[in-house]
C-alpha cells in the first residue's frame, strides 16, 4: 500500500470529523425533545390504547389473574411501553449493534448475534432486579405511595436512576467519538451488552402505572422467580421494536445498510455517538430537569400539551 493511499484509509480510532459541531448539534437534539416530548400522548394514547387492545381489557383496570396472565401482562405492558420516556432511550442502541459483528448478512446468525448480546446484558439486569425486588418488596422507593417535600418518593427514585443511566449513555456516546477513553474500542460486542443492562436499569426508575401494576403483582405473589421472569419478559417486550427495526434495516438492505455504516470508522463514530449523545442528554434532561420542575423545583418550558 502506498503512502498516499495509506493516508485515505481512516483508523479505527479515528474520531469522525467536526465532531464538537456534531456533539452540539445532538445536545441540541437531546434537549429539544425532552421539551416536545408529551407523555399524555405516549403514555396513555399510544401506551395504554396498545395494551387495552392486545389483552382485550382495560389493562389498568382489570386485576391480574394468575401466573399465566401476569406474565402475558409484563410482556405487553413492556410492548405498549416502548415508547414511554423510560424506555425510548434504547433506540441508542441500534448503531452499536451494527459493530456487534455478523450482521453485514441478512442470515438469521448475523440477526441474531448483535440482538442477543444487547438481550444478555438486559436480562442479566431485569432478572436481578425483579428477584431482589420481590424480596425488598415495599421497602423499595419505587413502590412507596409517600411525599416528601411535594415530591413523590417513587419518583425520587426514577430520578436517580435515569439521572445515572442517561449520563452513561453521554460518556458511552462522548467515548464512541473519541473525546473520551472508550472502554469498548476493540470489543464492539461488549459495549451492545453494556447497552443491554442500561435498558434493564430502566425497569429500576420506570414509574410507568403498567409497570408499577406488576411491579405490585410481583410483590403480592411473593416469589422471586415470579418476578424475575416478570421482569425479564417486561424488558423484552421494550426491545421487540427496536430488534424487529433492526432486523429489518439487515433484510431489506441484504447488509448493506451494515457494511454501509462499518465501512468508514468515522461514520460509524459519529452515528453510534450522536444517538448516545442525544437519547442520553434527554434522558438526563427530561427526569433531573423537567420532571422536577413539574413539582415547582426549578424552571422548565411547557408546551401548550403535557
Amino acid at each position: 500500500m502506498t503512502e498516499q493511499t495509506s493516508r485515505a484509509v481512516p483508523s479505527a480510532a479515528e474520531p469522525p470529523r467536526s465532531r464538537t459541531g456534531l456533539i452540539v448539534v445532538s445536545v441540541l437534539a437531546g434537549v429539544a425533545l425532552a421539551v416536545l416530548w408529551s407523555y399524555e400522548f405516549v403514555d396513555h394514547v399510544i401506551g395504554d390504547n396498545v395494551a387495552n387492545t392486545l389483552l382485550g381489557h382495560d389493562a389498568k383496570a382489570t386485576a391480574i389473574g394468575g401466573t399465566v396472565a401476569g406474565l402475558v401482562f409484563a410482556f405487553v405492558s413492556g410492548l405498549a411501553g416502548t415508547f414511554t420516556a423510560c424506555n425510548i432511550a434504547m433506540a441508542a442502541s441500534v448503531g452499536p449493534m451494527t459493530q456487534a459483528g455478523g450482521a453485514t448478512r441478512a442470515g438469521l446468525r448475523g440477526l441474531l448475534r448483535p440482538v442477543g448480546w444487547l438481550t444478555l446484558g438486559m436480562v442479566a439486569v431485569s432478572a436481578t432486579y425483579g428477584f431482589v425486588g420481590v424480596l425488598l418488596g415495599d421497602r423499595l422507593p419505587q413502590l412507596s405511595t409517600e411525599v416528601v417535600g411535594g415530591l413523590p418518593v417513587r419518583l425520587i427514585q426514577s430520578m436517580v436512576a435515569f439521572g445515572v443511566i442517561g449520563l452513561a449513555f453521554v460518556y458511552l456516546g462522548l467515548a464512541a467519538l473519541g473525546v473520551l477513553r472508550d472502554p469498548f474500542a476493540h470489543r464492539p460486542a461488549a459495549r451492545v451488552v453494556t447497552l443491554g443492562a442500561l435498558v434493564g436499569g430502566f425497569l429500576v426508575g420506570r414509574p410507568y402505572p403498567l409497570f408499577n401494576k406488576l411491579f405490585h403483582w410481583a410483590v403480592d405473589t411473593g416469589n422471586p422467580l415470579y418476578g424475575a421472569g416478570a421482569f425479564v419478559l417486561q424488558s423484552l417486550g421494550n426491545i421487540v421494536l427496536v430488534a424487529a427495526l433492526f432486523a429489518l434495516l439487515v433484510v431489506a438492505t441484504r447488509g448493506g445498510f451494515v457494511r454501509w455504516l462499518t465501512a468508514s470508522p468515522a461514520r460509524t463514530a459519529a452515528v453510534t455517538g450522536a444517538l448516545l449523545i442525544a437519547l442520553g442528554v434527554f434522558t438526563v434532561v427530561y427526569w433531573d430537569v423537567r420532571l422536577p420542575a413539574m413539582f415547582g423545583y426549578g424552571w422548565f418550558p411547557k408546551m401548550p400539551y403535557r
